[in-house]
Formats: C-alpha cells, sequence, structure tokens
C-alpha cells in the first residue's frame, strides 16, 4: 500500500530557522508503524549540503528514528550498495533544492527505478519541496534559478507515483501562482498547490492535506471549459480519485 507525504515548504530546523513542520514530521513517523523506524534522507537537490544533513538528523531523532544519509555527488555508491541502502529504510525523506539536476543524477544512477520499488513495498515516501514534487508526474519547480534569479519556473519531470502535478511555496513565493496557472493552462489532469507548512499525503488510494500551522492550505487547481479553477483541499480523507478528477 502506498504512503506518501508530500511537503509544500517549511523548516526542520536547517540554520536559525525554528523547525515548523514537527506535526507533519510526527504522521510521517506513525505512518512507518514502527515506535523507532529506520528514516533515510536523501539530500540530493541541496548537492548535499552537510548543514542539511545534521538539521534533518537531528530533527528526526528526536522523533526516535535512525537516521542514514545517501550522499550522491562526490563519490556515489555502487547501483547494488544504494539498493542495500534503500532496501533498509522504512522511510525515505527527500529534502528541497535544485528538482531538475536531482532527478537527473537519480536517473543516471538507477535510483529512480529503485525509489518506485520502495514506494510499490510500502515505504513512507516522503519530501518537502523538490522532495514533494518528485513523486508527481509533473511539477513546478524553481530549478533554472539558481543559475538565473531571472528564470521562469519550468515542468520538471517526477517519478510519476502520483499522476499529477505539484507546486510548493504556494503561499510565500509570488511567482509560484501566476506561473501554475501558465502550467495548467493546456495540462489535461490535476495540479496541487501547497502552502508552507501543509503537505499533501496518501495512504492507499485515500487522501487529505495535513498541516502544521492553521493558515497552511492545500488546493486542487485545473482548467474546465476554458475557466480556471482552485478549490481547497479538506482535512478529511477522501478518494484520491475524486481529488484527481477536474471539476
Amino acid at each position: 500500500m502506498r504512503k506518501i507525504v508530500a511537503i509544500g515548504g517549511g523548516s526542520v530546523g536547517f540554520g536559525a530557522a525554528k523547525p515548523e513542520v514537527i506535526p507533519i514530521s510526527r504522521e510521517i513517523v506513525k505512518l512507518s508503524g514502527k515506535a523507532h523506524p529506520k528514516l533515510l534522507f536523501l539530500p540530493t537537490a541541496s548537492g548535499d549540503d552537510e548543514g542539511y544533513v545534521r538539521a534533518v538528523e537531528a530533527h528526526f531523532r528526536k522523533l526516535g528514528c535512525s537516521v542514514e544519509n545517501l550522499l550522491l555527488w562526490k563519490a556515489p555508491p555502487a547501483l547494488r550498495a544504494i539498493q542495500k541502502i534503500v532496501g533498509r529504510a522504512d522511510i525515505i525523506y527527500v529534502g528541497g533544492g535544485n528538482t531538475l539536476k536531482m532527478m537527473g543524477l537519480w536517473k543516471r544512477l538507477g535510483l529512480d527505478q529503485l525509489l518506485i520499488q520502495a514506494g510499490n513495498r510500502g515505504k513512507v515516501l516522503c519530501g518537502t519541496s523538490a522532495g514533494a514534487l518528485c513523486w508527481f508526474r509533473l511539477g513546478n519547480s524553481d530549478s533554472r534559478k539558481y543559475k538565473n534569479p531571472k528564470a521562469k519556473l519550468i515542468k520538471v519531470t517526477g517519478l510519476g507515483l502520483l499522476d499529477a502535478m505539484v507546486c510548493p511555496h504556494y503561499n510565500v513565493e509570488k511567482d509560484r501562482e501566476p506561473e501554475l496557472k501558465r502550467m495548467t493552462r493546456g495540462f489535461s489532469g490535476m495540479a496541487i498547490a501547497l502552502d508552507n507548512c501543509a503537505a499533501f499525503e496518501v495512504v492507499g488510494d485515500k487522501c487529505r492535506v495535513i498541516t502544521s500551522k492553521p493558515t497552511a492550505r492545500g488546493y486542487r487547481v485545473f482548467w474546465k471549459a476554458g475557466r480556471y479553477g482552485r478549490i481547497p483541499i479538506g482535512l478529511q480523507w477522501q478518494p484520491l480519485g475524486e481529488v484527481f478528477k477536474k471539476g
């Protein structure tokens, strides 16, 4: 049974920021079904940033997890070793950063297929920003801005475990909403827009939004009959097929 928690954004305590997503992280741990699950952190999108790794380790260890990190940029392990690392995890948590570069590296190493297989085996798949986008078919991404701050947002292809487009940081980055509106105009499916501190949780064929701030929201975003629509997703469980259906 698939278990996915895609987080729109929010700090785990990186740098001077205080943790903002503790209730969401607790739900991730709960989904594992274990009191002390093994969490694998993939900081690929951040370039394996050491400070980020330490922050995630501290955050989830306080919640009872043992944490292992899979670093891929400087000296990636062989595929067989990566397979063993992924195989022993109960939770796979993907960090934020450059989604386009992350997906490219995963595909070159064969990690993309290992993550799909892990999801099919019922491991908890989760993450924030780029770590939310990767589980969807497509995502609204700022990957080009790392080289050119004036660049437009782009569509990036994810692993396709959720057949929709996703947009993180919906309430805190001013170009997210208009760019999502542009991207979805010719898109045949549904888009999910997530504020910081809001997450889209999927368990089997059910879904809901969970939050760590009362003002955080998640939305269904779509074009239908030439009109642009945005509908809040509820906090109660509902069929995934209904949420991904237009209208």
